[in-house]
């Protein structure tokens, strides 16, 4: 079944992107203010680069390469931001067909009674499901809801963190971009946030909205739950 589920992820339905050569991703960070390194095929095509940057004085990277999630498709974009916040802080942003795919992989596992032991090579997502509780709230939109899961050990932690502008850019992903399907997950884990999404290579737009999105969850991650910042 997942298998199944982890098909209808795949982009190969998507509109074609055309290849972004080097310069122009670099070009890009340069005018961001980022940090860009990483090798180019024999095409000149970018492959596994990675961005860097500052965010309140805090270091985040961003880069992309081979899944390294079973539930991702060939490539993914994933960024890491110490925010140097409390261990206790935990919250999780998920697309619901995601969401839906990992429980019903771990209802499965519970579910078989040849299985007498966890999986060691199963995503740690999936135990987060587990762990939180789902958190709504009237402000965002319904459209936000039908789409996206927000879960947190404490709602607080939640409402602090995610506020309309996170909500609106996550709704909003530029051209063919991020559709309900493809799989995504932005979090605040052990003081710290990550994204994690499905990436076609040389997307430069979808890359450019996903360190919009990452960034701004880290400065309202930082200001919103600064109550929370170890000192």
């Amino acid at each position: 079944m997942f298998d199944r589920l982890k098909k209808a992820f795949s982009p190969g339905t998507s509109p074609s992107v055309e290849p972004v050569v080097t310069n122009a991703v670099s070009e890009w960070a340069a005018s961001q203010g980022f940090s860009y390194a990483g090798p180019s095929d024999k095409n000149g095509t970018t492959d596994g680069f990675t961005l860097t940057g500052k965010i309140n004085g805090k270091t985040w990277k961003l880069e992309t390469g081979p899944a390294s999630r079973d539930y991702i498709h060939r490539h993914e974009l994933r960024a890491r931001a110490d925010l140097k916040l409390n261990d206790d802080v935990s919250a999780l942003i998920i697309n619901r067909p995601l969401k839906e795919a990992l429980e019903s992989r771990a209802y499965e596992i519970y579910t078989d009674t040849l299985q007498t032991t966890a999986d060691p090579s199963l995503p740690e997502e999936m135990r987060w499901l587990a762990m939180y509780p789902e958190a709504m709230w009237n402000g965002l939109t319904p459209e936000f809801w039908s789409r996206f899961a927000v879960l947190a050990e404490k709602r607080e932690h939640a409402l602090a963190w995610v506020d309309s502008r996170l909500a609106g850019l996550l709704m909003g992903w530029p051209g063919p971009g991020l559709n309900e399907q493809i799989p995504f997950i932005l979090m605040i884990l052990r003081g710290k946030a990550y994204l994690r999404m499905q990436y076609t290579p040389a997307d430069l737009p979808s890359l450019a909205h996903a360190a919009k999105i990452f960034t701004h969850a880290c400065e309202t991650g930082a200001s919103g739950l600064a109550a929370d910042i170890l000192v």
